[in-house]
């Protein structure tokens, strides 16, 4: 069987990304219930912007995309941001898929950077959104060896105080943090409030205005 698309290939694993996969999780009367898309969710906002600061292989910001949010994607490391823009391309050759596609905007950078830019400039984005990597503390048997690969080139999160400021420096209403169900808070910030699923949580911090 012929893959398309650009692939990582590692000790076995093959990384590509694909967001065909994400059709079922976008079709009318699901992508609502995303717990994702019910947290970045802004009331009164005719044309949300979102900044996904933690591209990675970009399905979390297709979700908000999908949902009407324009998002500008940061993904600093060189490799997953080639995987990211090879995916884009290929979405953008789709009919069910281009109009998403058609909302994100991939920078290949710092997030530090964009986001104290953002600032400068006066574009404050609705939703500032973050899934930083964690130094893992010890081998996780139920891993996902695609996970596992991308991991090994995003560096984990070496500043999350750093991280978090900038994210509400930056001047959106909400800054959303992805992190697993049991996990610490971000710079141990307890946020304004929280959505949790079965594995995964997202603490909302509200920027005080």
């Amino acid at each position: 069987m012929r893959v398309e698309g650009l692939t990582l290939s590692r000790d076995g694993v093959d990384v590509r990304g694909d967001f065909s996969r994400m059709r079922p999780r976008v079709r009318a009367g699901v992508l609502s219930k995303e717990l994702l898309v019910r947290a970045c969710r802004v009331k009164g906002a005719s044309a949300p912007i979102a900044m996904d600061c933690t591209a990675g292989l970009g399905e979390d910001s297709f979700l908000l995309a999908a949902s009407g949010f324009s998002v500008m994607l940061l993904e600093r490391n060189p490799v997953v941001a080639a995987l990211l823009a090879d995916a884009m391309e290929r979405a953008r050759k789709d009919p069910e898929l281009a109009g998403i596609v058609a909302r994100m905007t991939l920078v290949q950078g710092d997030a530090l950077d964009a986001l104290d830019q953002a600032m400068h400039d006066g574009r404050q984005p609705d939703v500032v959104y973050l899934d930083p990597m964690f130094p893992e503390k010890r081998k996780d048997a139920v891993a996902k060896k695609k996970l596992q690969l991308i991991q090994r080139l995003e560096a984990p999160c070496d500043d999350e105080s750093a991280l978090l400021d900038a994210a509400l420096t930056a001047g959106p209403r909400k800054v959303v943090v992805k992190r697993p169900l049991k996990g610490p808070f971000l710079a141990g910030r307890k946020p304004s409030y929280g959505l949790r699923g079965k594995t995964i949580r997202y603490d909302c911090y509200v920027r005080a205005r």
